[in-house]
């Protein structure tokens, strides 16, 4: 990857990251010191949190080199996974706006996300993923993860406001986007320039019905099952009475109640 940013005249500066946080603080200082392209090279959760470095001000524009796992985010926005072409785009792409979500907790940190936070199921799965099984399989860790989730979570009831609309639901997706673990789309209607989500309301909960979606995601049919509906909000409440995990962008981010708003003002991102 460094090689194809050389070869297109670029003269990256390398900041490795060794812990949750750093690529945070990694941009934040880049940014500061008027670092005008900060590129993350991984997957989904860093993208996510070089965005959140960046969101503080400085002017600085997102670049992404996906290294990751799913890249969600560079399939939603076009940019190529190969490292030769992703550098053609960072030498030469076009700017333009991506608006970012973020989540405050009970306990008062916030989360900034970029594609998408999840409520329920798929939280559990993420929340229980072994990270060195992930690392030697890729997306055949998420298959044996939701195996194992299927048979043991318990689906509580999630209790939503959207824009002040009440709704319950078993599982909830906000997201930014229309895709989700990896090239599927999940909310066609979304559109990650613009403030505001799609949140995804599984109504109904179960194994089976998890497994259906599961099933069905691959084939662009989720919108369509029984009891799934997709509903355009711009501030979204998720409440629980029982425990119910959080995650955003595939990494673990808290339990609810969560409160969910765009963030202060959109990102710069280098696109093809």
């Amino acid at each position: 990857a460094v090689a194809a940013l050389l070869a297109r005249g670029l003269r990256p500066e390398l900041a490795e990251t060794r812990g949750p946080g750093d690529a945070e603080v990694i941009a934040r200082e880049a940014a500061g010191r008027g670092v005008r392209t900060v590129v993350a090279a991984g997957g989904d959760g860093t993208i996510a949190e070089v965005a959140a470095g960046l969101a503080g001000g400085g002017g600085a524009a997102l670049g992404l080199l996906p290294l990751g796992t799913a890249n969600v985010l560079a399939w939603e926005l076009g940019v190529p996974r190969a490292p030769e072409r992703a550098a053609a785009v960072l030498a030469a792409g076009r700017v333009e706006m991506l608006w970012p979500g973020v989540a405050r907790f009970a306990d008062g940190h916030t989360r900034l996300f970029v594609q998408m936070l999840g409520a329920g199921f798929d939280a559990a799965v993420v929340a229980e993923l072994d990270l060195e099984w992930k690392r030697r399989v890729g997306r055949l860790a998420y298959v044996a993860g939701s195996l194992r989730e299927l048979a043991r979570y318990r689906f509580p009831v999630i209790e939503a406001e959207l824009d002040g609309v009440a709704a319950t639901a078993a599982s909830v997706i906000v997201s930014k986007g229309r895709l989700y673990a990896g090239r599927y789309v999940l909310a066609p209607g979304a559109r990650p320039a613009e403030p505001g989500f799609r949140v995804v309301l599984f109504r109904r909960g179960g194994a089976l019905r998890a497994a259906l979606a599961g099933a069905a995601l691959p084939l662009g049919l989720v919108r369509r099952l029984p009891g799934v509906e997709i509903v355009p909000a711009s501030r979204v409440v998720l409440r629980a009475a029982a425990p119910v995990p959080v995650q955003a962008d595939g990494d673990p981010a808290g339990g609810l109640p969560v409160w969910v708003a765009d963030a202060a003002r959109p990102l710069r991102v280098v696109l093809p």
